[in-house]
């Protein structure tokens, strides 16, 4: 029976997340110190007190998300005596390949970190496009509706003929990002092959696209610079749903992913067949629990995503043992 740690993605932040951690944990309490110190930015009291507006702020989300997520996952490791039973991968959604990187040991957490706080600056900074949920429709179709998309706009306008699928999340929940010519006129079209809902999302650009090209560029300059080790456990990784073990394919997976779609339905199917029966969210929220249930709706699921759910995870654990 084996298990997989996943991690969410930029979404599952809201304000007062961690607090409890803080106040209850001294692992995760350093964690939350370390990020102040290392961003010189109170990332803390953003977590704990918002404003919402700016804690959704990408720049912001990304780095408080992540050290929310490292710092659950301190909480437990400390709860159990400072060593976890170790998953048989990781993964996590966009952002959170950077949680699972951390704890799948390629990066340390001032390193990921420094990155997330870079990769949220770039990303807030395209302003180019924009992004709407598809409610659904099936795979299929919603790709040959971009496709039809961007043919339809070359002829007229090549500066704004890109639409893609940018995020597969799950067989009823996909999201198209592009231009917001295309995307708009994607929408239209997906309303009419049977799409049962499409949300336009608050996003300063069109993220998961060829639009963000210029902050793939500046990822991949910054990741050239640091230190990054072969993971313990396998990643599975978010462009090809295929297991990463070394550091040089870490790297090509953290630029690539800025450009490139989540495949987050072939990287649950693929953890599957390979044994994983049992699904870990570490992070605020329940949103990858939601998806994965609809993937996989045998899997057992669990959710880390506070103090109290931390002593439950580990006291589960000692009964086991």
């Amino acid at each position: 029976m084996k298990t997989a740690w996943v991690f969410p993605g930029q979404g599952s932040q809201v304000v007062g997340m961690g607090r409890d951690l803080y106040e209850g944990s001294l692992a995760a309490r350093q964690v939350f110190e370390e990020a102040d110190a290392t961003l010189e930015l109170p990332l803390t009291r953003f977590c704990f007190e918002g404003p919402e507006a700016l804690l959704t702020a990408t720049e912001y989300a990304q780095p408080a998300l992540l050290t929310t997520s490292v710092a659950l996952l301190r909480a437990l490791e400390e709860a159990h005596g400072g060593l976890l039973p170790a998953p048989a991968v990781v993964a996590g959604h966009s952002l959170g390949e950077y949680s699972a990187l951390v704890a799948g040991g390629a990066l340390d957490f001032a390193t990921a970190l420094r990155l997330v706080r870079l990769r949220g600056q770039l990303m807030a900074e395209a302003h180019e496009g924009t992004m709407a949920a598809v409610i659904g429709l099936d795979v299929a179709t919603l790709e040959e509706v971009c496709r039809e998309v961007c043919e339809r706009l070359a002829d007229h306008s090549p500066a704004l003929s890109t639409v893609v699928v940018a995020n597969y999340n799950a067989p009823d929940q996909l999201v198209i990002s592009g231009s917001s010519v295309a995307v708009e006129q994607a929408g239209q079209s997906a309303r009419a092959r049977g799409a049962k809902r499409v949300l336009p999302l608050k996003v300063s650009a069109a993220f998961h696209s060829p639009l963000m090209s210029h902050a793939a560029e500046g990822m991949a300059q910054a990741i050239a610079t640091v230190t990054v080790r072969d993971l313990r456990v396998p990643l599975l990784a978010n462009v090809t749903a295929e297991p990463l073990l070394t550091a040089e394919a870490v790297r090509r997976e953290l630029v690539a992913q800025v450009v490139a779609p989540v495949r987050w339905i072939a990287s649950v199917e693929r953890m599957v067949q390979d044994g994983v029966a049992t699904f870990m969210e570490v992070g605020p929220g329940k949103v990858l629990s939601g998806l994965i249930r609809r993937i996989a709706p045998q899997a057992t699921l669990v959710q880390v995503n506070s103090a109290e759910a931390v002593e439950g995870f580990v006291q589960e654990l000692e009964v086991e043992v």
